[in-house]
């Protein structure tokens, strides 16, 4: 059972780092607040009791949208949905609506926020593959001798395990920047062991840029989820495919490599088989919403991975 003796909602980034020094080493922040009861249930061993929830998502720093051609900044409290149903969130980040679509269910999207998806730091977290790809990075804001101060950390170095980041206990998450690609074709790929509601098993966002023929690559982005400790790019497998054309054989060398890194503790085969699929048809899936020539690849292949 979760206990809580306050409920508190701040209205800026002064009033909620009050509420925390005040409450220090007693409360936890919330802005949706849908993980709080999986959180809670950690610990099964009895009761969880906390002196009081911060919920956050009031402050207007954690609402903030500046979309660019080049950069995008969202604050961390911006609704999972609102990357299926803005239009200008949904151009600069091409693989976001896709992965939104299967992010639990309508009301849940309301709710979840993307920054609390981040914190949370789940290995399979839907939303940190993609925007690893995007080159994200999160603002964090402290308030020290009096003064509010941000800095910024590459999304890819801010979670350091399992449901662990290098968020401090005195800091907030205010905002992500990230490149804004308009011009990319994006896809997110996700299993699960349940269709409705499901949590990944493994997810996989792909992003291309292509050249006027678009026949070759002129940039690959890869980043995985669910095979290890922390969401990864596939780094090896993008160098491979930007030194030749959009090939049925090259596509299918590129979606072998990652296999090996698969490190989870259960169900190592199974995985092995969902990372080979999901590269082809992340890989499929994105050329075409690039407007790639796929003619060279077999009706056969792009059936399978439709």
């Amino acid at each position: 059972m979760l206990l809580c003796d306050d409920y508190m909602t701040p209205n800026t980034l002064d009033e909620a780092f009050s509420v925390m020094e005040a409450y220090r080493g007693r409360f936890k922040l919330v802005a949706g607040a849908t993980d709080i009861y999986p959180w809670a249930r950690e610990g099964r061993a009895g009761d969880v009791e906390i002196s009081v929830l911060i919920d956050i998502s009031n402050i207007p720093e954690l609402k903030e949208k500046k979309i660019g051609d080049k950069q995008a900044r969202f604050g961390a409290a911006t609704k999972i949905q609102r990357f299926l149903d803005d239009p200008q969130l949904a151009c600069a980040l091409p693989c976001m609506p896709r992965c939104a679509v299967w992010f639990a269910d309508d009301q849940l999207r309301e709710s979840a926020t993307i920054g609390g998806n981040i914190v949370n730091a789940s290995p399979a977290g839907d939303g940190i593959p993609p925007l690893i790809a995007h080159r994200a990075e999160v603002e964090l804001a402290a308030r020290r001798n009096g003064k509010i101060t941000t800095h910024r950390v590459p999304l890819d170095q801010f979670i350091t395990g399992p449901s662990r980041t290098a968020l401090a206990e005195d800091e907030i998450l205010v905002a992500i920047e990230c490149e804004s690609l308009p011009d990319y074709g994006g896809s997110f790929e996700k299993v699960g062991h349940r269709r409705s509601l499901v949590i990944s098993t493994v997810c996989l966002a792909a992003l291309v840029k292509l050249d006027a023929a678009g026949r070759r690559f002129e940039d690959v982005r890869l980043a995985i989820g669910g095979i290890g400790p922390v969401p990864q790019r596939l780094s090896d497998v993008e160098k491979f495919l930007l030194s030749g054309s959009i090939e049925e054989v090259r596509l299918e060398q590129a979606a072998e490599m990652p296999v090996m890194l698969v490190q989870s503790r259960t169900r190592q085969e199974y995985r092995r088989e969902v990372v080979r699929g999901f590269v082809m048809r992340g890989l499929i899936n994105a050329v075409r919403r690039a407007g790639g020539d796929v003619t060279s690849l077999t009706s056969e292949l792009e059936a399978s991975y439709a």
